[in-house]
């Protein structure tokens, strides 16, 4: 039971929820850039929201199932297909033995997710199987996927369509509710009162573009150069996934998935949980916006976004179930 890369496209890497409790020695959390994205895979299969599924980019990989699997695919769209025939995101598929899935083209997002039913058969490190590649461990040998890679499944899914290369199930997953777009909310960090009161203003009115040097550790921003009044030093202290810094060069940068644990630099935000899958999905010349918002609010906002995954996943138990019945 495994899949065989026959193409490893953009950075595809192995990633789950993420791993958490070691930042004290310098270990951050990682997982899925998007996580809405990996749990909606994850729920179409009836996986566990944290299992580990396929993180990939555009060109996206080719894989050849060596035997017959229950997929879902999320997040970005880059119109993908199993034996020529389309399949779409965010709907369960039921793939045979020896089908190919390649992607074609970008439709739509940054960063596709691959969910598989039972997940994939690897040893985990620190509790989690997300690829961390500076340390290189987690995930398939503790790096990005090659050509001839082969990754053993943890479970032989039955496929009662025989003779089709794929049969795509009937239903499919709304995501519309679980991502923002181009404005992102922000709680104040604890350097944001150091900001000028014009650089106050800047922030919260002017666009920011999202530079081609952005990756998993950060996106890079240009817009406006904000003033700190007066300039500050400091010691490096805490960060977190979200956090905006404001780099030396008086421009912004927001760390993502793979962000170190300490940084030196001013932390004037931190976008909110809710509003980072779709950020995540933003790409390189995009223009964005921030807007201000309470912590109660942006607590208010992750719950919301929590049931709404929750009610994907017991509907998508409840479609199954009635899918089998008949």
């Amino acid at each position: 039971m495994s899949i065989y890369i026959i193409k490893p496209g953009l950075q595809t890497t192995v990633q789950d929820a993420g791993r958490f409790g070691f930042q004290h020695l310098g270990i951050n959390p990682g997982g899925a850039m998007d996580r809405c994205a990996m749990q909606t895979a994850n729920a179409l299969v009836l996986n566990t929201a944290q299992e580990a599924v396929l993180e990939f980019y555009f060109p996206a990989p080719a894989i050849r199932f060596n035997h017959s699997a229950f997929i879902a695919l999320s997040g970005g769209d880059f119109s993908a297909s199993v034996n020529g025939t389309h399949i779409p995101i965010n709907q369960p598929v039921f793939i045979t033995p020896d089908s190919i899935l390649q992607f074609n083209r970008k439709h739509d997002g940054q960063i596709g997710y691959l969910a598989i039913q039972g997940g994939f058969d690897l040893d985990d490190w620190l509790n989690s199987y997300s690829t961390n590649l500076k340390a290189g461990a987690g995930g398939f040998e503790g790096r990005a996927l090659r050509a001839d890679d082969e990754i053993p499944l943890k479970i032989h899914t039955k496929n009662n369509k025989s003779g089709n290369h794929c049969y795509i199930l009937p239903w499919k997953a709304d995501t519309k509710g679980l991502y923002t777009k181009n404005n992102f909310r922000f709680i104040a960090g604890h350097e944001f009162d150091c900001l000028t009161a014009e650089a106050k203003t800047q922030f919260t009115t002017s666009a920011f573009t999202i530079q081609p040097q952005s990756d998993r550790m950060g996106y890079r921003l240009t817009g406006p150069d904000l003033q700190l009044s007066p300039p500050l030093e400091m010691i490096s202290t805490a960060v977190t996934r979200g956090t905006v810094q404001l780099l030396p060069n008086h421009q912004c940068i927001v760390l993502m998935a793979d962000h170190q644990t300490t940084g030196g630099y001013p932390r004037i935000g931190h976008i909110i949980s809710a509003d980072l899958a779709g950020l995540a999905q933003t790409g390189a010349g995009e223009s964005i916006h921030f807007s201000e918002i309470s912590l109660p609010d942006a607590q208010k906002e992750m719950v919301a976004q929590e049931q709404h995954l929750q009610q994907l996943k017991n509907a998508c138990i409840l479609q199954l179930d009635e899918y089998h019945r008949h």
